[in-house]
Order: structure tokens, then sequence, then C-alpha cells
């Protein structure tokens, strides 16, 4: 675990007890839910799920009384900072639920995590009830090992007792009294409420304020999760988890629903600066791809994995992604059309019932341009790299 900002670690910094907690951050301050939502709004606080979504919007239309939802699903298989806070930091994720449930007048506050967390949070939500400091009481609720278990409509289905599967997308969850948040987003609210939202956006950028959680992995020396303010160079990153272990060649930037980057150094994580190769910061993965690896290859079994995990409700995904990921395996193999995959990747784009297709597309989209010249050198017999994986 390291920090990249120059100031000390916001997140990273922790035990897991609350006695530590509570001697570095002390009690959270007594708040209304309008001064809540107000820090919310002042600090510019956006979800760091991947979508992005300002808080404060969500706290304001959520009906009421809401059923809170803290969500450290992770279905992301590149991902692991969310089981990083709820193992080292796991009260800053508490205090954070405990205020959006004050904010939003809940009447039940669920924490969605996978069943191996549970014994260690059951130990954490005991300490908090002999210390009085959740007003509601917080049930866990096991969060299946799949990659949709983590869309905010899968988690809010599961904490119901139904099956972790996501809604149709035109369902707007809060307007049934629903608010799913995921757990970094928590811990960043828990520090605004003691600092307030100067100090908050002390770093990061005017346009994307705060620091985030970023899983670097893939051909560096120290893969791991890493704290850094928005704006980061892209370089700083790689650095900070002990630097590449080869040449690289791309990154893939916010996942396995993001997209692939150059591997500028100097390229700012940020959703600015990232837009023009179709990527965002998302959840915070970054994968570094080296220069033996193929790039092309890479993404169909990226590909092939994200078609193995649909919801199982809707055309394109029970029939879309596997076509796509079938013709990228075609043009790895040499045969194959291009434009086949692009045509597929539009054609799924927008109208699955949840945003699996729409992000599998931006997938491989991006590597389709990233890769270009990959593609051709498969279509004439031959790679630009040597196959492998990366570490």
């Amino acid at each position: 675990m390291t920090c990249v900002t120059e100031a000390p670690s916001r997140l990273l910094s922790g035990d897991g007890s609350l006695d530590s907690h509570l001697a570095r951050h002390g009690r959270l301050p007594l708040l209304d839910g309008n001064q809540m939502v107000g820090m919310a709004r002042d600090s510019g606080l956006t979800g760091r799920g991947g979508a992005g979504f300002p808080l404060w919007r969500k706290l304001t239309s959520v009906a009421s009384p809401a059923v809170v939802i803290a969500n450290g699903a992770e279905g992301e298989p590149a991902s692991a900072k969310d089981r990083m806070l709820l193992t080292h930091q796991p009260h800053l994720v508490l205090d954070g639920l405990h205020l959006v449930s004050c904010a939003t007048g809940a009447s039940a506050a669920h924490l969605y995590v996978p069943a191996a967390l549970h014994q260690g949070l059951r130990d954490v939500l005991a300490a908090r009830r002999g210390a009085g400091l959740d007003s509601l009481p917080v049930t866990l609720t096991a969060a299946p090992d799949a990659f949709v278990s983590g869309e905010e409509t899968a988690a809010a289905s599961a904490v119901t007792g139904g099956g972790a599967i996501p809604a149709d997308k035109r369902d707007r969850l809060a307007a049934t009294g629903t608010l799913v948040q995921n757990v970094e987003t928590l811990a960043h609210l828990a520090l605004i409420a003691r600092y307030g939202p100067g100090w908050f956006l002390a770093a990061g950028t005017a346009d994307e304020p705060g620091t985030f959680l970023a899983t670097v992995s893939g051909a560096v020396a120290r893969p791991g999760v890493i704290e850094a303010g928005y704006g980061v160079p892209l370089g700083d990153l790689i650095a900070a988890a002990g630097g590449a272990t080869a040449d690289l060649q791309a990154v893939l930037v916010g996942g396995y629903h993001g997209g692939w980057v150059p591997a500028d150094p100097a390229l700012p994580v940020s959703r600015q600066a990232l837009a023009p190769f179709g990527a965002s910061p998302g959840a915070g993965v970054i994968v570094a791809l080296p220069s033996h690896a193929c790039g092309l290859a890479q993404t169909a079994k990226i590909a092939g994995y994200l078609a193995d995990q649909v919801a199982g409700q809707c055309g394109p995904c029970i029939n879309g992604l596997p076509r796509m990921a079938q013709t990228l395996r075609d043009l790895v193999a040499g045969r194959g059309r291009p434009a086949e995959v692009e045509r597929l990747a539009r054609l799924v784009t927008g109208r699955g019932a949840c945003r699996h297709p729409d992000g599998t597309a931006r997938l491989v989209l991006s590597a389709m341009r990233a890769f270009e010249a990959d593609v051709a050198a498969h279509l004439n017999g031959r790679c630009l790299v040597t196959r492998g994986g990366w570490r």
C-alpha cells in the first residue's frame, strides 16, 4: 500500500482496530441531513465504484426512508482496493454508511461484501456496537464471486434475498428508496465530515477533486493498492508500484469495462485526459501491459471472461458478447474481420438490460484502436510481439 500524494495518506493507514481509528480521527461530529448533503456537494465527492456520479445528487434523489447499502462486492478481478479498505480501514467505511443513513432517514443499512470478509467484519461491527457508534444496525450480506454482482441494482436485489442480478437499467433505483454507494466513497465521506470540504479539495484537480485508490498490477515490480490525487501522471502510479518490469506498450485503465491507453508516463489519470482514448479512471484499475505480450490476445481473453459473466437476461449478453469474444479469438488466430468485431460491439451498446454489454464493448473498441497494427499483423499470419501474459 503506497501513497503518491505529497500529503500523508488519507485512506491507506490503519490496522482495522477501533482504538487506532478513534485515536487518529476521533468520533464523527453531529451533523444533520442538510449539513451532510452540503458537505458532499461542496467537496465535489463522486462515486468511486466506477460511474463517478456526484454523491450529493444521490443523497437528495433517494426516496425516504431509504435502504442504504455499502457496496464492497468488487467483482472486478483486477481490483483489490475495496478489500484493502475493509481490512485496514473498515471503520471509515462504516462511519460513511452511518452518515448516509442519517442523511437519508434510512430504515435499514447493509454491508454487501464477499463472504470471506464476514468474520472479521462481524468483530468490527461488534466493537462499534459496544462503543455506541451506529444508531442503525448493519446487516452483512454475502456478495457472490461474479463480475456483475457489484452492479448497484444487483447489490440491491441481493440484500433483499434475491439473486445478485442487475435490474433493467431503465429502472431508477433511487425512486425505490435504495441508495448504493461504493465503500471507498463512504470512507471519503467519513473524512470530509471530520476535516471539511476544503481539506478534501486540496488533492486532485479543480474538476476532479480528492484522492482515489488505484489497484496497479501487470508488469510492475510491486503490484498493490496505491492512493493518489486525480490527475496524477500515469508514470507516477507505475513508479509507486515499484516501476515497470519491462518496456510497456499499453496500459488498461478502469478495469475490464475500461479502455487501453498509451503507456505514456505523462498521461494524467483523469476523466478529461483519458476521454480521447475511450477510458476513464473508473474503479481505479491500472494494468500495465509489457511489450512482449500481445494486447489483442489479452483482450480476447478478457472478452471471453466477460462473455461468461453475463446475467443471462437479454440478447446482447446471451448472444452478442460470446459472438464478439469469438470474433476476437478469430482475429488472434489470423482469421475473421475487424469490421465484424466493431459491428458487434456497436450492436450490443445501449441495447442490454444492464450496462454489462456497454462496458464490454467499450473495452473491445479501445483494443481495436490501441492495437490496430497488431490486428493487421495477425491477419497476415504473424504477431508483432512474442505471445505471453502479464504477471
